[in-house]
């Protein structure tokens, strides 16, 4: 199997083996100490391609799925999906290594947890690294429904339980609009590869189904990545454990729909519409998400609102660079390119410092036993080591320097500044009002991230108002947000190896028309007096001040409504489908067999008899037909007899001897027809069940007449006729319009193809034998159940008798 395969089934092989190893080893060895070697095993996988990846040397392993449907397991790596599989494995172990100490492994179920996190693991890796869009949506969906798993893993809370639910609908919901755009995409291109649909983007753009495809692959990008109005899924996925949180809702997960945005803007990016849509929602997240994270007092909260930001940042960064596919190599396309390469930056420097932060969050959680704003404050002094992580994450992500988040920071600026003053798809109109938003959304992100570290560790230590006695974490739990916060100020010292190594390949990913990147950028702190600085100033004087005033003015919040914030809609909307669907089913599942009947008798007159018409498929020709002999004629009277006396006999006796004379009937018309090896077969058949029959209905009641309403015996009587119409028109028409060769043949050589000189047991036994296994082994069931039921009844009438 080749490596790549291989690495991207590894989580799925481990998530087999992981109980064992927990059922074997625990409590001896926690069990996430195996786990561990999965994800560093990828992670070295993939640090060893990262030369052929900068080398344009991209990997392209093709295994047959099924190929008559051109469906191919094709697993790809560039280097947009290098930087993602790196992500995935890299902060993939340090979950794993933070999880060994945080979960333990006396209380928790760490086989479930460890198998939910494998599974999400091998998902996110085939998502990234597929070239085949349906088999990118089946491990999308496997995300969605592993982080399900993950985010319930303590599902005896209710509000893990409702946070599962609400994130499984959204982006399921998000998954079947994408799964209908692709499948517009692949009509249009003529293929589910993705690096063949690129090539097809010329016909792509001017086909009717490219604006609508566009909108449902950006709902699934949108709803994955918690993007507004679709972002309420992800505080509540806040439930999970705080390793979870560390993983899904800062380096993985939520990133996914970041992914589908970058990988797709060759096949959108250059059309105003992929432009506008990426931009405008970005931006309103940026600002919804910054707005709404100050007001949080729980701090998972907190950084959920605050991943909410983020992502709307690096969501519209992309947005604006997808216009670099308007333009053919040069300073212009360069100019929108700067955006998707700080995306690329923001990306992976928003995964260092949230992780980071992520997990200094748990640690506080676990040392103090609560995660309320309010009820911390002095911890500076009894938790020195994670003050210091949570200062460097929470100063990088307020952009401030010695950290990474301060370049990404000024790039994004820099962007915005020089995408408004481009003025491409008519953005100089307003832009100055996105630079506002976008400035007023950095001043509310340098405030909640000031509340994040000194509202927690400075102020006056409430030990009263807590459950435990605070101390420092132990080293193991320090040993991951260690490693982020590190990588944290790296980056700053050295960010133009990871541009050369990791961020120019991404960026040819994602344009890939920029073959050789953006030819001479260099990264740098310092840039002298220019506006993006003159901004970060404003942003942090502004911030500081707001902050010193904050119980001044946050009373504004409570000026907004709160019965129509997101959440209540969302939770009104449910109530209400659920009700109204109650009502309905309430109608139509009344209990009654005979209501049942009608539904599916009418469904089939309506579509059968309505397609039929529509089409113009009820045509006749009978010009072929043999004449009806007078035998043929006394014999159909005959079924016409037996069926009535069927349907309006009240003895259950004589309605099994209507049907088997029915059946003997057509074993007649058989033997006109010339079939006696069919007519016997008939026979034989007609004479077992018959038997079976008389022999359990010999033991139930008489048949009772029951009155009913004139309305039902009036429905009866139309749903009856028009299904014995719809049928009949149905048969006439296949009958008189053969549009294949009768199968019937194939059947006439059965001599030289089965040495059978009886065409029946040829095709019972040969040609179908499996389906007459299958059948003799239905009939040998109802055998047993009938024989089983008169020997109970006949062993009670003994009983009964004796007494």
């Amino acid at each position: 199997m080749n490596w790549l395969l291989l690495m991207i089934f590894l989580p799925f092989i481990f998530a087999i083996i992981v109980p064992a190893l927990y059922k074997i080893f625990n409590p001896r060895i926690h069990t996430g100490w195996f786990v561990l070697v999965v994800p560093t095993v990828i992670f070295i996988y993939l640090l060893s391609v990262v030369p052929s990846i900068y080398n344009m040397e991209n990997i392209l392993v093709t295994v047959p799925w099924i190929p008559s449907y051109d469906l191919n397991f094709t697993a790809y790596i560039d280097g947009l999906s290098l930087v993602f599989g790196l992500l995935i494995a890299g902060i993939g172990a340090l979950v794993i290594l933070y999880s060994i100490y945080y979960m333990s492994k006396l209380k928790e179920a760490l086989h479930n947890f460890y198998v939910y996190l494998l599974l999400f693991m091998g998902a996110m890796l085939g998502l990234v690294f597929s070239d085949n869009i349906i088999i990118l949506y089946v491990f999308w969906e496997l995300t969605s429904i592993s982080s399900f798993l993950l985010i319930a893993y303590w599902y005896q809370r209710k509000a893990s339980r409702y946070g599962a639910q609400k994130s499984l609908l959204i982006t399921v919901f998000g998954g079947l609009a994408m799964l209908a755009g692709f499948i517009m995409l692949s009509m249009m291109a003529d293929t589910y590869s993705i690096r063949e649909i690129w090539q097809s983007r010329m016909e792509i753009v001017s086909n009717p189904l490219f604006v609508p495809s566009m909108i449902l692959i950006l709902l699934g990008a949108f709803t994955k990545s918690a993007q507004f109005p679709f972002s309420i899924w992800l505080p509540g996925a806040m439930e999970a454990p705080t390793p979870i949180s560390a993983y899904l809702h800062s380096a993985t997960m939520v990133k996914a729909g970041i992914y589908l945005v970058a990988r797709f803007t060759p096949v959108f990016g250059g059309s105003m519409e992929w432009f506008w849509i990426i931009t405008i929602i970005g931006v309103t997240t940026l600002i919804y998400g910054s707005l709404t994270a100050v007001k949080q007092v729980d701090l998972k909260a907190l950084l959920a609102y605050s991943t909410i930001s983020q992502l709307g940042l690096i969501m519209s960064l992309l947005g604006l660079g997808s216009a670099a596919m308007y333009f053919e190599v040069g300073s212009e396309a360069e100019v929108f390119a700067l955006a998707i390469l700080t995306a690329i930056f923001h990306l992976i420097n928003h995964s260092t410092f949230k992780g980071s932060l992520f997990m200094v969050v748990g640690i506080i959680d676990h040392e103090t036993g609560t995660r309320d704003i309010r009820k911390l404050g002095g911890l500076i002094s009894l938790m020195p080591i994670s003050f210091t992580l949570a200062l460097i994450g929470s100063f990088s992500m307020a952009g401030l320097p010695p950290f990474n988040g301060f370049l990404s920071k000024e790039m994004f600026f820099t962007s915005f500044l020089k995408v408004t003053q481009h003025g491409q798809f008519g953005i100089s109109n307003i832009g100055t009002l996105l630079l506002i938003i976008i400035w007023i959304a950095s001043v509310f992100t340098f405030i909640y991230s000031m509340i994040l570290v000194f509202k927690t560790f400075l102020g006056k230590h409430q030990p009263e108002k807590l459950d435990k006695v605070v101390h420092e974490a132990p080293i193991g739990m320090l040993i991951s947000p260690i490693v982020l916060a590190s990588l944290v100020v790296i980056i700053f010292i050295f960010p133009n190896e990871l541009l050369t190594y990791i961020m120019q390949p991404a960026l040819i990913g994602v344009l890939p028309h920029l073959e050789g990147g953006i030819e001479g950028l260099y990264i740098k702190a310092w840039h002298g007096w220019n506006t993006e600085l003159y901004m970060t100033i404003g942003v942090a004087v502004l911030g500081t001040l707001l902050y010193k005033t904050y119980k001044k003015w946050s009373r504004l919040f409570y000026l907004y409504p709160n019965a129509i914030t997101l959440n209540n809609i969302y939770n009104a909307s449910l109530v209400k489908a659920e009700s109204t669907s109650k009502k309905i089913t309430d109608r139509y599942m009344t209990g009654l067999i005979r209501d049942y009947l009608v539904y599916i008798m009418f469904a089939f007159i309506v579509l059968v008899g309505g397609t039929a018409w529509l089409l113009n498929g009820i045509s006749f020709d009978m010009s072929n037909d043999a004449p009806i002999s007078i035998y043929e004629g006394v014999l159909l009277f005959g079924i016409i007899i037996s069926t009535l006396l069927i349907l309006f006999t009240n003895s259950r006796l004589t309605a099994v001897i209507g049907v088997g004379a029915l059946g003997y009937i057509v074993s007649l018309l058989f033997v006109v027809f010339r079939a006696p090896d069919l007519a016997l077969t008939q026979l034989v058949v007609e004479t077992v069940t018959a038997a079976l029959f008389l022999l359990c209905f010999y033991h139930l009641p008489e048949l009772r007449k029951q009155k009913s309403k004139v309305r039902h015996n009036t429905t009866n009587w139309i749903i009856s006729i028009g299904v014995g119409v719809t049928v009949t028109i149905v048969a006439l028409a296949a009958n008189g319009n053969r549009l294949f060769e009768p199968i019937s043949n194939y059947f006439e050589n059965a001599y030289e193809l089965a040495g059978a000189k009886n065409i029946v047991n040829a095709i019972l036994v040969d040609f179908r034998g499996v389906d007459t296994l299958l059948e003799i082994l239905v009939l040998c069931i109802a055998g047993l159940g009938v024989y089983t039921l008169v020997k109970l009844n006949l062993e009670r009438r003994d009983r009964d008798e004796t007494k």
